[in-house]
């Protein structure tokens, strides 16, 4: 199916980048690094494929960022606390990580894109928040071509090697889950509250 799309060239590439935003099945360090490998012949043709993804990476967010924005954060305020428990979401913590996203709206969106999951959904929290579409989409714009240059630029580093795309593509997906669980349990131990930042007269029970 892959190749099929890849015959309408820069505009397929594109168009794979942003079902993968979408749906990221599969998933974009595997995808990008084939497209390096096998669609990227010489330089020119690797830039105008990270131009041409970065563009179908960023559109496939702001769908996400428009469901958010029609989901509205009661609706999602209201999800959260009745099924955050079962992604391991706490409300206290989507609430801290919801004031913290209000301030820092571009960095944090940046930084997202170059995290595995959050690049794809931290754009639908974007919408719900309401966040200022210009910053937000700029950020994603600016990750999205650092995300998708990297690997992109591996797969044309290694497309004359004798490379397996299918088993680099699994050591890669063991090494980003491995990448996201670190990243779930720092987040999860910045969230807690020190003992010694309890307010004064603040005693256990």
């Amino acid at each position: 199916m892959i190749p099929s799309i890849l015959g309408f060239g820069l505009f397929g590439a594109a168009g794979l980048a942003f079902t993968e935003k979408i749906s990221p099945v599969p998933p974009s360090h595997v995808l990008l690094l084939f497209l390096g490998m096998t669609a990227a012949p010489d330089m020119q043709t690797l830039v105008a494929l990270m131009f041409a993804t970065m563009v179908g990476s960023t559109l496939g967010s702001m769908i996400w960022y428009a469901g958010g924005n029609w989901l509205g954060p009661d609706r999602a305020d209201a999800a959260v606390k009745r099924f955050g428990k079962y992604v391991f979401l706490k409300h206290a913590t989507y609430q801290k990580l919801t004031q913290a996203y209000r301030r820092n709206n571009f960095r944090a969106s940046l930084i997202a894109q170059l995290v595995p999951v959050a690049r794809t959904y931290l754009a639908l929290e974007a919408g719900v928040l309401r966040l200022s579409f210009v910053p937000f989409a700029l950020a994603t714009l600016c990750g999205a071509l650092i995300w998708n240059s990297a690997f992109l630029i591996g797969g044309y580093l290694m497309r004359d090697g004798d490379h397996d795309p299918v088993t680099i593509g699994f050591r890669i997906i063991a090494i980003v889950v491995a990448a996201e669980i670190i990243f779930l349990l720092a987040l999860r131990h910045s969230t807690r509250r020190p003992v010694e930042d309890r307010p004064p007269g603040e005693t256990h029970q």
